[in-house]
C-alpha cells in the first residue's frame, strides 16, 4: 500500500511540475546545447516567468508540447498557449521574435483591464 501511495504522489508531482512553467505570463525556451547560439536571450522578460528547457535534460516536456524545432519559444498564459515562435530547419529564430512576443503580451495585459 505505501508503495502505491508513494507511486501517486511521484506521478502527481511530476504532473505539476510540468505544468508549474505555464502559470500566468511566461515565456518559455526549448532548446538543446548545440544550438545555444540561436537561442533568444529572455533576460528582458525577466517581469514574467521565463524558462528554458533543453532536450538533453527534459525531454519529456519536449514530448508533452510536441516541440518540433531547436530553439522554438512558447509564450503562455494561464495554462494556454498564446504563441509557438519556431527556428524551422535552419535552426535559427526569426529575427523579430522578441517584437512579436513583446506584442501579444502587451495584448495579454492590455486585455486584464
Amino acid at each position: 500500500m505505501k508503495k502505491i501511495i508513494l507511486i501517486i504522489s511521484i506521478l502527481i508531482s511530476g504532473y505539476s511540475y510540468s505544468q508549474d512553467f505555464k502559470n500566468d505570463i511566461s515565456v518559455v525556451q526549448f532548446s538543446a546545447s548545440f544550438v545555444k547560439s540561436a537561442e533568444m536571450p529572455l533576460k528582458p522578460f525577466n517581469d514574467y516567468n521565463i524558462h528554458s528547457f533543453y532536450i538533453e535534460k527534459n525531454g519529456d516536456i519536449f514530448k508533452n508540447e510536441k516541440i518540433k524545432y531547436l530553439p522554438t519559444i512558447i509564450l503562455y498564459h494561464n495554462g494556454d498557449e498564446v504563441v509557438r515562435i519556431e527556428s524551422g530547419l535552419d535552426l535559427k529564430l526569426p529575427e523579430n521574435c522578441d517584437k512579436e512576443i513583446n506584442r501579444h503580451i502587451e495584448e495579454l495585459l492590455k486585455n486584464k483591464f
